[in-house]
């Protein structure tokens, strides 16, 4: 504790001089560029304190104040915050090129998964050839098709699990249903192997993924003052280091269990992108590595568990309160595909009322609110304001989404409104950009968009639902919990009731 209250002493001293320089130099800095407007900063902590509990709503609040573009010092991090789809155009789309390297958190800094992870590489030829495999090859329609008898599988042993609480009436947990699921349909989809089930103990995998979503969510002080780094006064970055190692100690065994396989048989009958991989490294056909293979299952999964399981569980969630929506999506499955069967993912598009309720639930309920920070790698003119080099820049979308002057009834889940319009969730259309735009959206949205797709199609066809004996749909809490992903406050618990011959 004297120890790190003499570091905290030291830090402060630093920082006070720093603050002191900034300021002195405000005037000469100014003359340089003008920042967008924002509230004023409070000596060392900046604004940090405006962020609040919940900052995607905060910085909504201050975005009615100070305009779509914002600037604050969060720490000692100058900050740029967009509230609105044109300003979302410019940061995303007009000026990509200079704004579209990232702010890397020190929780994501370990076992150089910022020199490995997609998510996080600077724009380079390495980021180039991995964004290249993505869209050729591991998430186009040609591989996803031919992978989808491994999803198939997968849904089946969900629906499954669901019917045998039905049969006794024991309610569900629906987010935790999904993200096991979820955690399934990515390891068969990567690694034909379910990771629930076969890494060490039963659910250690799980554990790990929702560890690290944990401490990526947690708002850590090295992140706003550099100069902390070093120190990890939080210890998040120390305990984020050893979850992901884990999970990549994981994935190098699953590596090293195929190589020999096909060692041994001298060929892979799998169907998965692992051996698409293999096959690209051994043809030398583009630079691909294990550790490369290692860092791009672990973004995968961290990219598409939480945020599945929070959107299935958001939209039963709203669906349970709008009797109406959930009546129309159901017929519209009965009427399309049969009462009692799991949807096929060649159903989805002769499904537009659930693509809608997708869709409203995305604009309502963002998975990532803000999207994954960016960082300016030049000084940036937009609106006659200045996003000077190395500001993070955030993309509001939770705000975006509930932004009254762009939606009718804003906060009301009417996913009609979709029904008639051409906005989509591809990154073309600024008022609904849940998996980003540009060169960095998100390369696994077309498989998270199946499996979402999948799940929450079936889920309706094969079941009704009810909540449990004593909660009231009026009762039901649509509080969120802000963190790496934005999930629900309170887990959606409901009751499973088997249609007659369903799925099975």
């Amino acid at each position: 504790m004297e120890f790190l209250s003499c570091v905290f002493l030291l830090v402060l001293t630093f920082t006070l001089a720093q603050a002191l320089r900034s300021l002195l130099s405000r005037g000469k800095n100014n003359a340089k560029y003008k920042l967008p407007p924002g509230p004023s900063p409070l000596p060392i902590l900046g604004n940090l304190l405006a962020l609040g509990k919940k900052p995607h709503q905060s910085l909504a609040k201050l975005a009615h104040i100070y305009g779509p573009i914002m600037s604050l010092k969060l720490g000692q991090v100058t900050t740029i915050v967009v509230s609105s789809p044109e300003m979302a155009k410019e940061v995303l789309q007009t000026h990509d090129q200079f704004l579209s390297n990232r702010a890397v958190p020190e929780a994501a800094a370990v076992h150089n998964h910022e020199k490995y992870g997609i998510a996080f590489l600077p724009v380079s030829p390495l980021w180039r050839d991995l964004r290249k495999l993505c869209n050729t090859q591991l998430f186009s329609n040609k591989s996803l098709d031919e992978s989808q008898e491994l999803r198939r599988n997968k849904l089946q042993e969900l629906i499954h699990d669901i019917q045998q609480s039905s049969l006794i009436g024991e309610a569900v947990d629906i987010g935790r249903a999904t993200f096991n699921t979820a955690i399934n349909l990515l390891s068969n989809t990567i690694f034909s192997v379910d990771l629930f089930q076969s890494a060490g103990s039963v659910g250690e995998f799980k554990k790990l993924i929702v560890n690290i979503m944990e401490e990526g969510g947690k708002p850590n002080l090295a992140d706003f003052f550099p100069a902390l780094r070093k120190v990890d006064p939080q210890r998040i970055k120390s305990r984020n280091g050893s979850y992901i190692g884990k999970i990549i100690d994981i994935s190098s065994r699953l590596v090293d269990q195929r190589l020999k396989q096909r060692e041994v048989q001298g060929f892979d009958t799998n169907n998965d992108m692992l051996n698409t991989l293999l096959n690209i490294a051994q043809d030398n056909t583009q630079e691909m590595d294990r550790t490369q293979i290692e860092h791009l299952s672990l973004t995968l999964f961290l990219g598409g568990t939480d945020t599945i399981k929070s959107t299935v569980e958001w939209t039963m969630a709203e669906l349970l309160k709008n009797e109406k929506a959930m009546s129309k999506v159901k017929q519209e499955l009965e009427q399309t595909i049969g009462k009692g069967k799991h949807v096929e993912e060649s159903d989805i598009a002769r499904l537009p009322y659930l693509q809608a309720v997708i869709k409203e639930t995305l604009r309502l309920h963002p998975p990532v609110p803000f999207l994954i920070p960016r960082k300016a790698i030049a000084n940036v003119e937009i609106s006659g304001y200045t996003i000077p080099k190395d500001a993070n820049v955030l993309v509001n979308v939770w705000a975006i989404g509930r932004n009254s002057s762009i939606w009718k009834n804003a906060n009301v889940f009417s996913p009609e409104r979709f029904l008639s319009s051409e906005i989509d969730v591809n990154g073309r259309h600024y008022e609904l950009t849940p998996f980003g735009s540009g060169r960095r959206i998100c390369p696994g949205y077309p498989l998270a968009l199946r499996m979402l797709y999948l799940m929450l199609g079936s889920l309706l066809n094969c079941f009704d639902w009810k909540l449990e004996d004593g909660v009231k749909i009026d009762d039901m809490n649509m509080d969120d919990n802000f963190g790496l992903t934005l999930g629900k406050a309170q887990p959606v618990r409901i009751i499973p009731e088997k249609i007659s011959n369903s799925c099975l």
